[in-house]
C-alpha cells in the first residue's frame, strides 16, 4: 500500500445532520416563527382601532405569567436559530438565475435575499423598541443613549408614536422595508416548506398553493403597513393621557401590579430620594 494514501477528511457537524439541520430550520420559521410574526403584526394593527384597544391588548400580553421565558424560548432563540442557520443553509447553496431564469430560481434569490433583510430587521427593530437586554445598567448606559430601547409597554401607542417619529421618516421607511421583506419571506417559505414536507409535490397543487400563499402574505403585509399608518397618525399626547388613565384603573382594580420601569413617566423620573436613618 502507497504510503501517499490519503484520509477522507472528516465530516462537520451540520454535513453529517443536514437533512435534520433543514427540516428544523423550516419548522422553526413556521412555528413559532412565522406564527408568532402574525399574531405581532396583527397585534400592532388593532392601534387603528385606537390607543386604548391597542394598550388593552398589550395589557394582556404583559399579564401573561413568565412572559420573559415565553419571549426566549418561543421567540428569540428559535429567532436566532433560524436566521444562524438560515445563513449557513444560504452560503451553502447556488441559486441558478443567471442560467436559468425561471420563477423558482427568482423566489430563491428573493428568498435569500429577504432572509437577510429580516436579520438585519428584527434585529434592529428590538434594538429600537426593547434594547435587546433589560438590565438597567445596559439600557441606561447603553440602549438608551444611542436612542434605542424606546418602547413602553404600559405607555404603549404612545411610546411607540414617539419611537417612531424621532429621525422623520428614516424609521418608517425602514420598517416598511423590514415588514415587506418579512412577509415575502414567510409567506414563500410557507410555499417552499409545503414543497419540502411532500404537502404540495404536483405542479398543479404547488401552484394553487402558491396563489394562496400569496393571498396570506397579501393579507399580512397589509396588516403590518396598516400599523405603520396607524402609529404616524397617532397624536402621542393624547395617546398617553388614555395609557395613563387605563394603568391608574387596572392598578385600583388590582388587574396589573405597578411597574414604573413599564412606563413613560415612571421610567425618565429620578428615583425619590430616602429618608435618612435616624440617628
Amino acid at each position: 500500500m502507497s504510503s501517499h494514501a490519503t484520509t477522507a477528511a472528516p465530516i462537520s457537524f451540520f454535513k453529517r445532520n443536514e437533512f435534520l439541520i433543514r427540516r428544523l430550520h423550516s419548522l422553526s420559521g413556521l412555528v413559532p416563527v412565522g406564527a408568532y410574526m402574525c399574531v405581532h403584526l396583527v397585534t400592532n394593527a388593532s392601534l387603528l382601532g385606537g390607543a386604548s384597544v391597542f394598550q388593552n391588548n398589550v395589557f394582556t400580553i404583559h399579564s401573561l405569567p413568565f412572559l420573559p421565558v415565553i419571549e426566549w424560548a418561543f421567540i428569540f432563540l428559535p429567532i436566532i436559530f433560524h436566521a444562524s442557520f438560515g445563513v449557513w443553509i444560504s452560503r451553502s447553496g447556488k441559486s441558478n438565475l443567471q442560467s436559468y431564469r425561471t420563477v423558482g430560481n427568482r423566489r430563491y434569490t428573493w428568498q435569500r435575499t429577504t432572509g437577510y433583510i429580516a436579520i438585519l430587521f428584527i434585529f434592529t427593530h428590538v434594538f429600537h423598541l426593547h434594547g435587546w437586554f433589560h438590565a438597567d445598567w445596559w439600557l441606561k448606559s447603553v440602549a438608551e443613549p444611542l436612542g434605542m430601547a424606546q418602547f413602553r409597554p404600559y405607555n404603549a401607542a404612545s411610546s411607540l408614536a414617539n419611537a417612531m417619529n424621532s429621525l422623520g421618516v428614516v424609521w418608517p421607511i425602514f420598517y416598511a422595508i423590514g415588514v415587506l421583506a418579512c412577509t415575502f419571506h414567510l409567506a414563500n417559505g410557507i410555499w417552499t416548506a409545503g414543497i419540502t414536507w411532500g404537502v404540495w409535490l404536483t405542479p398543479k397543487s404547488q401552484h394553487r398553493a402558491s396563489i394562496a400563499c400569496a393571498i396570506f402574505g397579501v393579507f399580512i403585509g397589509m396588516a403590518g403597513l396598516s400599523s405603520l399608518v396607524a402609529v404616524k397618525t397617532t397624536d402621542a399626547k393624547e395617546a398617553e393621557i388614555i395609557e395613563n388613565e387605563m394603568y391608574e384603573s387596572r392598578v385600583k382594580g388590582h388587574t396589573i401590579t405597578p411597574d414604573d420601569h413599564k412606563r413613560t413617566e415612571g421610567h425618565h423620573a429620578a428615583p425619590e430620594p430616602q429618608p435618612e436613618p435616624v440617628k
